[in-house]
């Protein structure tokens, strides 16, 4: 048998032909790579959860976006239009409420994360016949002009007299190995998250004064 010995023009074909066949296989096989692999198609159902809030005293079943503040849920899905939507972001005080007795404000809050405590608004605080000290005084003394801020002024000054009472240290308390008083200085230092345009301060300070037993603190008994 001869020994194997393929010319130059043989070899030549060969490798042009095997070179060939690969540029065709890999021409044939760029599309089927570069083709993105099947993106499911984005939902256009929005998520909703279902949650329970118990507010001034009634429970309320709703289905609500998991990202909806207290706020929105109060004013748009119960009608609880009293807390109002000031900066909605925290620095006014108008959507003060009180949770499970402590002052919040609702805009910061989401409302599935309040499921299982007591939500009270300015609703829940007094009726027109039966109205919360503070409301009373708030009217005696004239805490208000527009009433924009008012029921988070007065939501948050209720908040406010049980911390005091609670003996929660503010930044103006004097002694904190000794009870906290009552004072003008607590209540303005307490109350500067509560902004009021108007600028009714002096008269919100001397209703607060007076449901808070120091009316006449003040030299001349007049704030």
């Amino acid at each position: 048998m001869p020994d194997f010995d393929p010319s130059r023009r043989q070899l030549l074909k060969a490798s042009t032909a095997a070179v060939g066949g690969v540029a065709v296989a890999s021409q044939l096989a760029a599309p089927a790579a570069a083709a993105p692999a099947a993106q499911p198609a984005p939902s256009t159902t929005p998520t909703t959860m279902s949650i329970r809030l118990k507010v001034n005293g009634i429970e309320h079943q709703l289905q609500v976006d998991p990202r909806t503040t207290l706020l929105d849920a109060l004013r748009d899905r119960l009608q609880l239009t009293g807390s109002k939507k000031g900066c909605d972001q925290g620095q006014c005080g108008a959507c003060t409420v009180l949770i499970d007795g402590r002052r919040t404000t609702s805009c910061l809050t989401l409302a599935v994360m309040q499921e299982g405590h007591e939500i009270t608004t300015i609703e829940g605080l007094g009726t027109p016949t039966n109205l919360h000290p503070l409301q009373r005084a708030f009217i005696k003394h004239d805490g208000y002009q527009c009433g924009f801020c008012t029921p988070g002024q007065i939501c948050s000054a209720v908040g406010m007299l049980e911390e005091i009472r609670a003996g929660a240290p503010s930044h103006v308390t004097a002694d904190l190995n000794a009870p906290v008083q009552a004072s003008e200085m607590e209540f303005r230092e307490r109350m500067s998250g509560n902004i009021c345009r108007c600028g009714a301060y002096s008269n919100i300070q001397e209703a607060i004064a007076e449901v808070a037993g120091i009316a006449n603190a003040a030299p001349g008994g007049k704030r």
